[in-house]
């Protein structure tokens, strides 16, 4: 492999990485303060008891969070300096109000939020979640106006002196359409994210409840006796703290699917505009996304096929539904989608001689992935809402048991996305502007790429150990027996 391969490939791997932390922590952190505002308002124990836990799984990924992301930084000067050398002064922009902004803000209010529990108001402790929210979401928005930048450059002026682009319309990087679409598709991949989260943790404690109740699994017969008596001794109104913890997951599984389905609705609707937008500005990316290698009007999708890669341009579609690929590229039943031979064509013709078809192949199956395991996902959602209507979610265990599992769809799903935007810009690293090839740094060498790429290897298995063994262990801790600490101090109460 090339020192670019090489490159590209560790940028790839840690960048798939970070993002697996990213829409956990935007997510996590706008249900965490909705929870702690819902014992704000009520006063309800239970509620409280909620916010700790899932907060605490919230510091554990944003701890991990930071730590990728930095790297994500260094690689700008390290593997990529031909890039930052040519479109730092509009790339840098954006990264630079972030760190400034965004990331001093989510991360101060987070040191409050963690240690301001006995030390601050109820009104102001509150505040602080709220924060780290906007925080959170605000730094994805910088990120998204640098990165749809690269998709769709805006905003800016050649230097005739040194040919470089200088950014001249700092608005003009927030009202991008790329962004604007891009943006809010992000938030609801992250609301999809948090929620599925939340709702696989509560599935699981959920399950472990609906165990104890049936018996177990060790001796069913000899504990039947024992939880019919729990049973009754609970209808009397007896409290017990694993029925009271168990109470509260409840509130957590239904507060995540209320979140949850509108959330997937929304961005497949988003997402769906975004395709076409990107249609218009990156219309390479969408022609792979199908392997249509010829203009079509109008324009069948295919659910399936078989070739149609790089070397393939003859494949062979299965169960095809017609018009529907050029309603999702032009919003018009009969909407004309160039093919990839034209649009190379076209390329040719204004960049020089070359292949600017991205790999067909990661288009076409990203796309596929990506869509097919978010309509999974709703229909997970549905099932619960319709379980939760029937009173019958904590029953069901085979609701219970696919919940805590689906808990991978999300991350799967995002990941799709990421290389169905990446990969679909391809051989550009900023559309139009500059080629990926020209971007590579040329004082570092094939080695030394490679040698990074197996410590960064080691660095993140070793992090992923840390991180899954942290939150399984508070995972299947739950929330515990109330404590006395459970309720601030009198003066704290208003």
């Amino acid at each position: 492999m090339s020192q670019l391969d090489l490159a590209r490939l560790q940028f790839a791997m840690t960048s798939i990485y970070h993002f697996l932390f990213v829409p956990v922590t935007i997510g996590l952190a706008l249900l965490t303060a909705l929870l702690q505002t819902a014992w704000y308002r009520g006063g309800q124990v239970a509620y409280l008891r909620l916010t700790r836990f899932f907060g605490t799984l919230l510091v554990i990924n944003v701890a991990v969070g930071v730590v990728t992301g930095l790297v994500q930084e260094f690689q700008f000067g390290m593997d990529w300096s031909g890039y930052s050398r040519t479109v730092g002064d509009v790339f840098g922009a954006p990264l630079a109000m972030e760190g400034l902004a965004a990331f001093f803000l989510e991360s101060t209010f987070l040191g409050l939020w963690i240690f301001g529990w006995d030390k601050l108001s109820k009104r102001v402790h509150l505040a602080t979640i709220w924060a780290v929210a906007g925080g959170s979401a605000l730094s994805a928005l910088f990120i998204m106006a640098a990165n749809s930048w690269m998709q769709h450059p805006v905003g800016y002026k050649v230097d005739p002196s040194t040919g470089r682009p200088q950014l001249d319309d700092v608005w003009a990087l927030f009202t991008n359409p790329v962004f604007l679409r891009g943006y809010l598709h992000v938030l609801l991949a992250a609301l999809v994210t948090g929620s599925m989260v939340m709702l696989s943790v509560s599935a699981w404690q959920l399950r472990k409840d609906l165990r104890n109740d049936n018996g177990g699994t060790k001796d069913k017969a000899q504990n039947k006796a024992q939880g019919q008596a729990q049973a009754q001794v609970q209808d009397e109104g007896t409290p017990d703290a694993t029925k009271e913890a168990a109470s509260g997951f409840r509130l957590s599984a239904r507060l995540s699917l209320f979140i949850l389905v509108p959330a997937l609705m929304f961005a497949m609707l988003v997402g769906s505009e975004l395709g076409v937008t990107e249609g218009k500005y990156q219309p390479m990316k969408i022609a792979a996304a199908e392997a249509q290698w010829e203009t079509c009007q109008p324009c069948s999708f295919s659910l399936f096929q078989i070739g149609g890669g790089n070397n393939d341009q003859t494949p062979t579609k299965i169960l095809e539904i017609p018009h529907l690929l050029s309603l999702l590229a032009t919003n018009h039943w009969n909407g004309k989608v160039l093919g990839l031979n034209e649009v190379n064509s076209q390329y040719q013709q204004a960049y020089g001689p070359g292949d600017y078809v991205p790999d067909v192949f990661i288009q076409y199956w990203a796309m596929r992935v990506m869509a097919y395991l978010a309509s999974l996902a709703l229909l997970l959602g549905l099932w619960g809402l319709w379980l939760l209507r029937r009173e019958r979610l904590t029953h069901s265990r085979l609701f219970l048991n696919t919940a805590v599992w689906a808990v991978l769809l999300p991350f799967l799903i995002n990941t799709s996305g990421w290389l169905l935007t990446e990969n679909g810009r391809q051989p550009w690293i900023v559309q139009g502007l500059q080629l990926t090839k020209n971007g590579v740094s040329s004082s570092v060498s094939t080695a030394e790429v490679a040698i990074s790429i197996v410590a960064f290897f080691l660095l993140y298995a070793a992090m992923a150990v840390i991180a899954a063994v942290l939150m399984t262990r508070h995972t299947r801790k739950g929330t515990g027996p109330l404590h006395q600490d459970d309720q601030p101090a009198p003066e704290m109460t208003y």
